[in-house]
């Protein structure tokens, strides 16, 4: 592939793989509450941290190992879509009588194959820019912000598209059926991204360690790599709380006949999707933000934006106090962005090629993984003490407590984490 295309190829990779996330990340707690499981969304949700746990550091091992990065791409999108195709066909076949378990079980098997493709992808981006003589940290941002346009794009879509029943894909099965076409689009299209070699075998023997790409955990060895993964831990807390709850706390503005006819609280996703497109220009924004200020800096201007992400979701409403919605939505492109992305960035320029893939995988299993499976635990039952199972539902208050979580993370991470020594080439080997 010649190196002047592969901006474009790499472009048209994350617009695919962001834009089926979209499709349904942010509108299905809307679809889950319809169907009679409010109390479960944060099931659905946690159980993205769950199979993050392990699938993504299990499929990074592979493709370091035994099968080239961009071909685990492809297996794993091919089967999160027909996973989740099957997921949108049993819920417009069952209709109102949809039961938990056959559509939570498809629901799984898809996002357990569709979450490590994250890490993956990046890997992907990461071997082609540098076999293309590129710099990873200033060029992948840029390429980085067609997935959140691709992401945006399928919010808006199943935001304003609307069913035969009149009712939009928003609050329907339909989300689900656009997110599996995307999938095994990309499925297809991967096999056509540049080569990315497994390591070679080593002569000689192999520890169970390097022959399974585990040695990734000798990352923890640094100190400050392991403060680096904790607290990406427990930032990844606050990863899915909105994504799981804004859409149906906008939603429910609607029950208020002061708030009922309000565009928010009746198009919920595309003010969402503010969010997104905050998220595209501060992508952007990330090299000059990295080389200028540092991990530590970066990671705790995202900490303090988590703080007012919820906060403003708390004081906000869809009519007189709409501008704190969109508040929160501007300040969520720091928020994610300068964690996620530059923590991506942080690992791949800090470890050795051999267990890159591993160490995104490993840096997924602590965010998308544990962070934010506990993260999502917790944040349900205080949503469904304060709102489901409440007499008087208060989401602000549930809001509140989300931003005081984060505070108080922001607070010890500045504390306990040091920044890498300026000029220091430190790089993590293998063993």
């Amino acid at each position: 592939m010649k190196n002047q295309n592969i901006g474009l190829r790499l472009i048209i990779m994350n617009f695919l793989e962001f834009a089926a996330w979209g499709a349904y990340l942010t509108s299905m707690g809307s679809f889950l509450a319809r169907s009679g499981f409010g109390t479960q969304i944060w099931l659905f949700f946690a159980t993205q941290g769950f199979v993050s746990i392990f699938m993504p550091a299990l499929m990074g091992i592979v493709a370091d190992k035994w099968i080239p990065a961009q071909k685990v791409l492809s297996l794993c999108q091919g089967i999160a879509g027909l996973a989740m195709l099957g997921a949108g066909w049993y819920a417009m076949s069952s209709g109102a009588n949809i039961s938990f378990g056959p559509f939570y079980a498809l629901y799984t098997l898809s996002i357990a194959f569709f979450m490590p493709t994250i890490a993956i992808s990046n890997s992907v981006a990461y071997n082609a820019l540098e076999k293309a003589g590129k710099d990873p940290v200033k060029d992948f941002p840029p390429i980085r912000v067609f997935g959140t346009v691709g992401f945006i794009l399928t919010m808006l879509f199943v935001n304003f598209v609307k069913g035969a029943d009149g009712i939009q894909f928003q609050h329907t099965y339909n989300q689900f059926f656009v997110s599996g076409i995307i999938s095994l689009l990309l499925c297809g299209y991967a096999l056509t991204l540049p080569e990315c070699p497994c390591k070679p075998k080593a002569e000689g023997t192999q520890s169970f360690a390097e022959a399974t790409g585990l040695n990734a955990f000798s990352l923890f060895k640094e100190r400050q790599f392991a403060i680096f993964f904790i607290f990406s831990m427990l930032l990844g807390a606050s990863l899915q709380v909105t994504n799981g709850y804004a859409n149906t706390f906008i939603t429910s503005f609607k029950e208020n006949p002061v708030f009922s006819n309000a565009w928010g609280a009746n198009n919920a996703n595309a003010l969402i999707s503010l969010s997104q497109v905050s998220e595209t220009l501060c992508i952007l924004l990330i090299p000059f933000f990295m080389k200028k200020f540092g991990i530590k800096k970066v990671m705790l201007i995202a900490m303090f934006a988590w703080v007012f992400r919820f906060g403003f979701f708390g004081a906000g409403n869809p009519g007189g106090g709409v501008w704190m919605f969109i508040l929160s939505c501007l300040v969520y492109g720091v928020a994610f962005d300068f964690f996620n992305i530059s923590g991506s960035l942080f690992v791949n320029e800090n470890t050795d090629k051999g267990i890159r893939s591993s160490a995104q995988g490993l840096f997924m299993l602590m965010t998308n993984g544990l962070g934010a499976s506990i993260g999502t635990w917790a944040a349900g039952r205080v949503v469904n003490h304060f709102v489901y199972n409440a007499a008087e539902p208060s989401w602000s208050t549930a809001w509140y407590i989300f931003a005081a979580y984060a505070c108080v993370v922001g607070i010890l991470f500045a504390i306990l984490f040091k920044d890498p020594q300026k000029g220091k080439d430190k790089t993590v080997t293998e063993g």
